[in-house]
């Protein structure tokens, strides 16, 4: 059932223009949405989900314009692909949701500030979170990590492509924290997303569809946000 000839779907342009896209949402788009945040800066807590959703809407568009044969044909492999998917999507959630509290009972000296910026988020804007987490931040993520990045590498070496993508995923969930608090410490918190990306990962490499993984991780993103939720 779970035997097929894995083939990344992304044409040599889509791979050349999102290779640029990578990096610049990597290194370069986080520090101009953080600059932007400060001057929108409208509430006593300093949270602007609204411009959240808006930068991530953009990104949105950008991922659909740049990589819409691979998504199209993409889409087609997840019904064709059902059954893997869905087990990806079950399996991950039960992986993730056994290690994730185990390594939260590390002492790390930093606590996660992911859950509680969801909650604030919710609490000034419920809709616009709800739209960021579950639908905005799934498909961008999944379409640049899972489908050009692990995609990309897997043509050449299994075992490299998870390692690489599973460390350079859970690095680049706190990295930028580690800047806006000065606090290298952060860093650490790589270890708790480990976990995350792992079960991401095999998903995409076990039902082949960006569209199943999107679901796992809008599934883990909602259970992140309802869990802090008051």
């Amino acid at each position: 059932m779970f035997c097929r000839n894995w083939k990344s779907k992304l044409t040599s342009s889509e791979r050349r223009r999102g290779w640029v896209f990578f990096f610049l949402y990597v290194l370069i788009f986080p520090r101009l949405s953080g600059w932007a945040q400060k001057i929108l800066m409208e509430d006593a807590d300093g949270l602007v989900p609204e411009a959240n959703v808006v930068y991530y809407a953009i990104l949105f568009i950008g991922v659909l314009l740049l990589f819409w044969s691979f998504l199209k044909h993409d889409f087609l492999d997840l019904l064709d692909w059902l059954p893997e998917n869905l087990f990806g999507i079950i399996i991950g959630l039960v992986g993730v949701g056994v290690l994730y509290p185990l390594l939260k009972l590390l002492p790390f000296p930093v606590s996660d500030p992911v859950p509680g910026q969801y909650a604030g988020q919710f609490a000034v804007a419920p809709l616009p979170t709800v739209m960021l987490v579950l639908v905005l931040i799934p498909v961008v993520e999944e379409v640049l990590f899972r489908g050009l990045l692990f995609g990309s590498l897997r043509r050449y070496s299994r075992p490299a492509a998870y390692l690489i993508s599973i460390v350079v995923y859970a690095f680049s969930c706190v990295w930028r924290y580690a800047l806006d608090y000065g606090d290298p410490r952060y860093l650490l918190l790589t270890v708790l997303y480990l976990p995350v990306s792992a079960a991401l990962t095999w998903c995409y490499d076990n039902g082949g569809s960006v569209w199943g993984t999107a679901v796992l991780h809008a599934a883990i993103n909602g259970a992140a946000l309802f869990f802090t939720l008051p």
